[in-house]
């Protein structure tokens, strides 16, 4: 905990070691999430770029609310920073869809807590997603994995509340159609 508030200092400070230590601690979570919104890896590389300009410009207006876990209060500002840089991104990249996968240097940062199957069955998910038309995925992402409500979603993308329901009901029926389940109803797989 005590080397992430360092860290932390020092890129407030403007420390370029810090800034160093940070942007390569906090890459691969920031790929992962800009590769769900941005359809190209190169694009969703650019996107996160573009996300630490932000992050590093403000990081003086970052707080700690909580001073038990101020990494995950990190993390989910970085979070939220990235979303919105990935979305301001969308709107330059082609609509026309690209086939591009994510390194799988960044599949393996997944975390220390996730065995072999959960990554498997994540990488499995996010290429799922990604067949996604932009539209459906991004609500998708926003509304499902990243927990804004329909309103926040609404104001975010500039579309009306309805869109934004519609939008994830079109998702959730592209994605249901391509789970392989069990007897039980458990989804085992991808198609």
């Amino acid at each position: 905990m005590q080397d992430v508030l360092n860290i932390l200092q020092g890129c407030i400070d403007g420390d370029p070691r810090s800034q160093k230590l940070f942007y390569d601690r906090y890459l691969h979570f920031a790929l992962k999430i800009s590769f769900r919104y941005v359809h190209c890896f190169e694009n969703a590389a650019h996107a996160a770029n573009d996300a630490f300009v932000k992050i590093f410009k403000n990081i003086a207006n970052f707080q700690i609310r909580d001073p038990n876990n101020p990494e995950a209060m990190l993390m989910a500002w970085i979070k939220r920073i990235v979303i919105n840089a990935s979305i301001d991104y969308m709107s330059k990249e082609s609509l026309v869809p690209q086939n591009a996968e994510l390194p799988e240097t960044v599949w393996k940062k997944a975390g220390n807590s996730e065995n072999g199957e959960d990554k498997l069955l994540y990488k499995e998910l996010i290429t799922l997603i990604r067949k996604l038309s932009p539209a459906y995925r991004v609500v998708f992402n926003l509304y499902v994995i990243d927990g804004y409500s329909h309103p926040e979603i609404a104001k975010t993308l500039n579309i009306s509340i309805g869109t934004s329901k519609s939008n994830l009901a079109k998702a959730r029926a592209f994605l249901q159609k391509h789970f392989i389940k069990d007897n039980n109803g458990n989804a085992l797989c991808f198609t």
